[in-house]
């Protein structure tokens, strides 16, 4: 049996590096998708209350209550009591008593609620209904002020990151700020996968694309969460953890960084 890779967090808890994503999924197909990567044996499965397929995904982990599972507040639930009254509804969803990573989804700073936002995420911490907290698509100056204000560093901020779109400064920012980088869209959207050099590395040794990807990011302590509906997709993307990329190979993909590779929104005027 493959061996689990983990992170430790900044609250010594462990974290599985590799997550199942369910993003676009529909509620009724998150259900069977979020079944078969539990069967495939991924063990941290990430919604989020904006995806509407919370109650799916707790049907999916079903009675597997050792799965690691964390869900998101959306932008017009910020604010503190909003945050509280938002989360129990998302607990409901998923049917749980609690969740293993609680999210900010996007700082939202025109809105000035995420400080708000982040003391209730304490106090929901200190409850034990989420065990860890965290933030998402948050920048630098969005994680200082968190902490500045509170004194409670997030666990982990889950960005944008795949090969054309490195993130090295936020990577930076994370590594001197003891918090872990967990990566939405780590493939790319699939851009990635028929570029010439990740085909040249998936020649070389034997593996899908997209594992070769996501290997690429296990190696430098990222935490990628690749979404997939198919069980071939879900297979080939867990394929990851059955083998290690050379320097020459970690470094031809480290070269398909680009200045204009963001996909996604900016999250300095994203509400």
């Amino acid at each position: 049996m493959t061996d689990y890779p983990t992170l430790t967090l900044n609250d010594d808890r462990r974290m599985p590096q590799l997550g199942f994503g369910t993003f676009k999924l529909a509620d009724d197909d998150a259900t069977k998708a979020v079944k078969t990567a539990v069967d495939v044996g991924y063990w941290l499965i990430d919604t989020a209350a904006v995806y509407e397929n919370e109650t799916g995904v707790g049907k999916g982990v079903g009675d597997w209550s050792d799965i690691f599972l964390q869900t998101k507040i959306w932008n017009d639930s910020q604010g503190y009591d909003e945050t509280l009254s938002a989360f129990d509804e998302s607990l409901e969803r998923l049917g749980r008593d609690y969740v293993d990573m609680l999210l900010i989804h996007w700082p939202c700073p025109d809105k000035g609620k995420f400080v708000d936002t982040w003391n209730a995420f304490i106090e929901l911490r200190d409850a034990g209904k989420a065990k860890s907290i965290g933030v998402s698509n948050f920048r630098e100056e969005d994680l200082k002020r968190i902490v500045d204000e509170t004194g409670v560093v997030p666990a982990l901020n889950q960005i944008e990151l795949h090969p054309a779109f490195q993130q090295r400064d936020m990577r930076r920012v994370h590594d001197e700020m003891g918090i872990a980088t967990q990566c939405w869209s780590p493939l790319g959207q699939g851009d990635g996968l028929d570029h010439e050099a990740i085909q040249k590395i998936a020649d070389e040794t034997g593996k899908p694309a997209s594992a070769v990807i996501l290997s690429w990011h296990l190696q430098h302590g990222l935490a990628p969460i690749p979404k997939a509906s198919s069980r071939d997709h879900i297979e080939a993307n867990f394929k990851a953890l059955d083998f290690k990329l050379s320097d020459d190979q970690m470094a031809s993909i480290d070269a398909m960084d680009s200045d204009d590779g963001r996909m996604g929104p900016d999250p300095s005027d994203f509400s």
